[in-house]
């Protein structure tokens, strides 16, 4: 347990995988290719919030989303297993990927979906799930999403403080490289309506100006 909630350094992770993980078939919801490269006119954000089964619903369900996909990112071995990343060894948050129409769906409102259904209090852990691959992070694309991130962060932490929640540990870096995870990941509770979710936010709303886009 002890290795699960430290994070592991570069030399010291996995090996890596030479072959990536390809998943062929669309979105389950939306229909949508998720190995496709994301229109011109898109945007894409990457977040991480505990388990990816219940956390990339959140986001398909929004209006704007053009695609989700879950997989692993933030960490240091390349193509990881789902099995690798359990291990605590590679570094890798459980992460999803979204495509949205920014102009319908702004990265700060995102976010603010993002804030409200975890505790991004807890450090190393999201509830009963245990380990840095449960951590909160925001894995930024440019300079703009980093100013709205750290925006939005300064802005949640506040009203988090205010009702009597601990300091924000959410991990807020560039996005690195972004790994597929395994099919029967994508969309979990699409395809297991009554599989696990431990998503839950902690009831405090996040506040979020449309000056931040």
């Amino acid at each position: 347990m002890n290795r699960k909630s430290e994070m592991v350094t570069a030399a010291s992770a996995l090996a890596d995988r030479t072959d990536p993980i390809v998943v062929a078939r669309p979105h389950l919801t939306l229909g949508a290719s998720m190995m496709d490269v994301a229109p011109e006119s898109s945007e894409t954000a990457y977040v991480a919030m505990g388990c990816f089964w219940g956390a990339e619903r959140k986001f398909f369900e929004l209006g704007g989303v053009i695609v989700t996909s879950v997989g692993y990112q933030g960490g240091f071995t390349a193509n990881p297993s789902y099995e690798d990343v359990c291990t605590g060894q590679t570094g890798h948050a459980e992460v999803v990927k979204i495509v949205f129409d920014p102009r319908v769906l702004s990265y700060a409102d995102l976010l603010s979906c993002f804030y409200e259904n975890h505790d991004p209090t807890q450090g190393f852990r999201q509830g009963n799930d245990i380990g840095t691959q449960y951590r909160s992070a925001i894995y930024f694309c440019d300079e703009r999403q980093e100013r709205i991130a750290r925006a939005v962060t300064q802005s949640y932490a506040e009203v988090l403080r205010a009702a009597g929640y601990g300091p924000i540990t959410t991990e807020i870096a560039p996005a690195g490289p972004f790994y597929m995870a395994e099919e029967y990941h994508q969309q979990y509770l699409v395809a297991n309506p009554n599989g696990y979710c431990g998503i839950g936010g902690v009831g405090v709303s996040c506040p979020v100006g449309l000056s931040l886009d």
